[in-house]
């Protein structure tokens, strides 16, 4: 990774942050909770996916239609949030997996 690749990378998470900024405190606190979620939960693609981008997008059409942020994703956040990186991997998972061990309880 050179230096123009991390100059860029760091202009993409500007604008992206930006846009999160924009959106209506009610999406923001969401998105901020689900962010947080995903930087625990550790999905191996997050830095590389589209994943929070597309989460942005969502929501951007979900307050451009007047909905409020509740009535998109249902009053469970972190099911939406586990919905959303269900199937796949996290780094739990693979670290589980170099262990030697099958993820989730049943491995335990």
């Amino acid at each position: 990774m050179g230096i123009r690749d991390i100059i860029e990378g760091k202009k993409q998470w500007r604008a992206h942050t930006a846009r999160v900024k924009a959106l209506p405190p009610d999406y923001r606190i969401v998105y901020g909770e689900v962010q947080k979620y995903f930087f625990k939960v550790g999905p191996v693609d997050l830095a590389d996916g589209s994943l929070l981008p597309g989460m942005v997008d969502f929501f951007e059409e979900g307050a451009a239609a007047g909905k409020g942020v509740l009535e998109l994703i249902g009053t469970d956040v972190a099911a939406f949030a586990d919905g959303l990186v269900q199937g796949t991997p996290t780094y739990a998972d693979v670290y589980q997996e170099a262990l030697g061990r099958t993820p989730g309880p049943a491995g335990r």
